[in-house]
């Protein structure tokens, strides 16, 4: 015998369970297990592989209702259906704990053992690096995981920052007012937000700073609370930008810090914030760093095959 706890999250937990809990019934009908409805919380007190089987219908059934808004009881008997004949591969099964984020045309779970890793580390730790060539999804799944704890009211607003440009945030040259300067430096970060959340919803949550999207620069001075607060293109950060970073942490906030140290692009590459915050925190408790590797590239199957070829000739010609 086994028992698991599932959290609800995303989703309104009156949807899952069904009117009266007859969702969770035609679930104990089907499988020879006892399930608890408490709060947000499912408790399941069976074997282990009739768990591992409601697992992954809760997981069907949150992502049917962040697709469709409801879910029926026929809906309910066809998943049970679909899971007790073995018809989904394994590789394609959802559970409610694997899914970083519902959104309204799918999931976002980890697609990689490192992004696994990175997932599960940021639901342990105040402070995670995330480390790796481009492509591996260190950003995308880093506001992911932001835009769920803000809407599982873990905390009250996103920051998402990064160096405005290669040298110190040397904006005067550029043409334009400053919102024109620097939109394209933060252009990567609305395109993850714009992925996840409507139009809409983006801005909104900008015009009431639910979300700021923001140079590094402007975060001197401030203290965040109650905030998720991400760091992107951490590499090209000085010594001083990037304890500038850390220190703005205040009261139930949490940050990822993402970044490449193959692709320094400021003049002095040897003292890159990141590079530093590496060698100096790795035994503190509460911080951690992940490794992303090229094998962990989840966009087009070329790039994987692309960064391989730039680092063999840069391996033969150093």
């Amino acid at each position: 015998m086994a028992e698991k706890n599932i959290e609800i999250k995303g989703v309104d937990p009156l949807l899952v369970f069904g009117m009266n809990d007859t969702n969770l019934t035609l679930l104990q009908k089907a499988f020879p297990i006892k399930i608890f409805a408490r709060g947000n919380k499912l408790m399941l007190d069976g074997d282990e592989t009739s768990i591992r089987q409601i697992d992954s219908i809760i997981g069907e059934v949150l992502l049917t209702i962040n697709q469709k808004g409801n879910i029926s009881e026929d809906d309910i008997q066809t998943l049970i259906n679909i899971e007790i004949l073995g018809k989904r591969p394994a590789a394609e099964k959802i559970t409610a704990d694997s899914v970083i984020l519902f959104k309204k045309n799918g999931i976002i779970k980890p697609r990689s053992a490192n992004q696994e890793k990175y997932y599960r580390s940021t639901l342990k730790n105040d402070i995670v690096f995330g480390i790796g060539p481009a492509g591996t999804g260190k950003t995308y799944i880093a506001v992911a995981i932001a835009v769920a704890a803000l809407r599982n009211h873990d905390v009250q607003r996103i920051i998402l920052t990064r160096p405005a440009v290669e040298a110190g945030e040397s904006l005067g040259f550029l043409p334009g007012d400053l919102k024109e300067k620097i939109e394209p430096y933060l252009a990567p970060l609305y395109d993850a937000l714009m992925d996840m959340l409507s139009m809409e919803k983006v801005t909104a949550y900008t015009e009431q700073r639910v979300i700021e999207v923001l140079p590094l620069a402007y975060m001197r001075g401030r203290t965040l609370n109650n905030a998720y607060v991400i760091l992107d293109e951490a590499q090209n950060t000085t010594s001083m930008q990037m304890k500038m970073f850390l220190t703005r942490l205040g009261a139930n906030s949490k940050a990822i810090i993402t970044g490449d140290i193959t692709q320094i692009d400021i003049p002095d590459k040897a003292h890159s914030g990141l590079i530093e915050a590496k060698n100096i925190l790795q035994n503190i408790d509460g911080i951690d760093f992940v490794y992303f590797e090229p094998k962990d590239i989840v966009r087009h199957r070329l790039v994987k095959e692309i960064i391989k070829a730039y680092n063999n000739l840069n391996g033969a010609t150093e």
